[in-house]
């Protein structure tokens, strides 16, 4: 569950893993079969624990396994783990792992690899790192099992274990889970049920996937990342092609099988194909975000911050990136997922009065901006971050700001972000970025929404009093208390600007009617896919 109680209110229809086609799942031995799939962004890198990309989290899922998934209910339930055991007093759990779980190398997969795999996770998620934080103890009592003992409960540790949003807790090889989690790994073994084939990779344009005999899928039908992870295809092809034209021309022909994320000019066209199915992928949608760098000036100051928050207006973000189909976007006035049972939009007024660029400029000012370049870091190879990108140019321009326009790729933007120097030095200002309403429903795991410094995500945003809201929604013991704590944090969240939400926004997938078994959830699904 999201938190205690958060997933029983969610409407059925933004938590079921809706099929999209019947299904007709194939045995794990199938005959060879090929699936090719446009993601929504190049893989540019394949470590799933050294960034929080969605599209290397989406592709770590077929190469890694996690001790249990989050299933459509939001519940997590065991995935590599057989069964778990805790202690009277709730500090001591010891997991023990199902048996035939190996590694795409053949060896198997042991108590001491998960020890490791979990020490590098705890690191870098947030979850993680207050599990961290509480470790007395995490060791592999034999190959099977592990034992962690905690010095004060941790009621969401399986939800922590099962997590969908990046990154989440896979299992590697000790050797591998033993690098440094601010250096990216080099070599990629996985537990899942496809190997990754690194010779076959074009990091700007394909990745190829194929199928592990030896996985060993649980008995239980799939549900999103928890239950039998069955493959009906030899091989899946990731290709990405930088002109959306391409990929609808690419998909009406048969030379690719699902698209990701439809381009929404695209969507027409495509829906007059009867051989085409389209529908939302996700309907908890996404959450548009302009991520400032706290570090340096202008956007150190939270006045330059509100400043800019100020004059945005979600409507012209949100039709820059889905067009005129407005089933596709609404206006949240909030760090949080509407329709959700925490949602608060306390504070949000600054997203949602009159915009007013006379006081923004006068509030510019007051921070100390004096004309120094602002440098934008866009990702103009997906479409939604290239959208939101040159909206926030033109309102820097309108504010009188000097723009230093970085027109590059999202592999590029990704690393980059990583970069604390100055912006004249190779860093940056502000980056766009968007934050899946499954990872914003509750401040449990919400990476983006940190604010402890060093420790925070990209913008390293210092706030303490965010943090210890953020424990109090933690401590609260009724639905009302945790409602009332979520509100505070919003509220506070929003005075201190730590990032701007740019909006609401969903995205249509597209798949050649040939091909059955696409759920609708907040990440491509390729268990239970399969193609006539």
């Amino acid at each position: 569950m999201i938190g205690r109680r958060a997933a029983a209110g969610l409407t059925a229809a933004a938590l079921a893993a809706t099929t999209l086609a019947a299904p007709a799942v194939r045995a794990q031995g199938s005959p060879a079969r090929t699936l090719r799939f446009a993601p929504h962004a190049p893989l540019a890198n394949l470590d799933p624990i050294w960034g929080t990309q969605y599209v290397v989290r989406n592709a770590a899922m077929l190469v890694w396994d996690t001790l249990y998934g989050i299933d459509s209910r939001l519940e997590p339930k065991p995935q590599m783990a057989e069964a778990h055991e805790i202690s009277d007093d709730r500090l001591a759990w010891t997991i023990r792992l199902r048996s035939g779980l190996r590694f795409h190398d053949g060896e198997p997969v042991r108590g001491a690899d998960v020890v490791a795999s979990l020490e590098r996770w705890m690191v870098r998620d947030p979850m993680g790192q207050a599990i961290r934080a509480l470790r007395q103890e995490l060791s592999a009592l034999d190959d099977r099992t592990v034992r962690l003992r905690l010095s004060a409960p941790y009621p969401r540790l399986l939800q922590a274990l099962g997590a969908i949003g990046a990154p989440c807790a896979f299992i590697m090889p000790e050797r591998i889970a033993r690098t440094d989690p601010f250096t990216q790994i080099d070599e990629v073994i996985g537990s899942g049920p496809m190997r990754f084939r690194k010779d076959e990779w074009d990091p700007g344009a394909r990745a190829t996937f194929e199928r592990f005999e030896r996985y060993e899928p649980r008995d239980e039908p799939a549900d999103w990342i928890a239950g039998g992870k069955r493959i009906a295809f030899d091989r899946i092809e990731w290709i990405a092609r930088p002109d959306p034209a391409a990929t609808v021309a690419a998909l009406q022909s048969g030379e690719l099988d699902w698209w990701e994320q439809v381009a929404p000019d695209h969507a027409p066209v495509l829906r007059r194909n009867r051989q085409i199915g389209l529908d939302i992928a996700d309907p908890l949608g996404n959450i548009g975000s302009l991520r400032f760098n706290h570090l340096h000036p202008p956007f150190n100051d939270v006045r330059a911050r509100r400043a800019i928050a100020m004059v945005v207006d979600q409507a012209d973000y949100m039709r820059a990136v889905v067009g005129d189909d407005d089933v596709l976007w609404r206006r949240a006035p909030s760090f949080f997922t509407p329709e959700t049972p925490l949602y608060s939009d306390a504070g949000g007024e600054i997203l949602s009065g009159p915009r007013d660029h006379d006081a923004a400029r006068r509030l510019l000012a007051e921070s100390g901006y004096d004309g120094q370049p602002i440098t934008l870091l866009v990702a103009e190879d997906v479409a939604p971050l290239k959208a939101m990108g040159q909206v926030t140019h033109r309102l820097l321009r309108e504010l009188g700001c000097v723009v230093d326009y970085v027109a590059t790729d999202w592999g590029t933007v990704a690393r980059r972000r990583a970069v604390r120097a100055p912006p004249a030095e190779g860093g940056w200002n502000i980056f766009h970025t968007w934050h899946a309403g499954v990872d914003c429903a509750s401040p449990a795991g919400y990476t983006a929404l940190r604010t402890n410094g060093d420790g925070a995500w990209f913008g390293w945003p210092n706030d303490p009093g965010i943090e210890r809201l953020r424990e109090a929604w933690f401590a609260a013991a009724t639905p009302a208390e945790e409602r009332a704590a979520v509100a505070e944090l919003n509220r506070a969240s929003m005075a201190f600007m730590t990032w701007v939400p740019t909006g609401l926004f969903m995205a249509y997938q597209a798949w050649r009617r040939s091909v059955s078994g696409i759920v609708k959830a907040p990440l491509p699904l390729f268990w239970g896919v399969a193609k006539a």
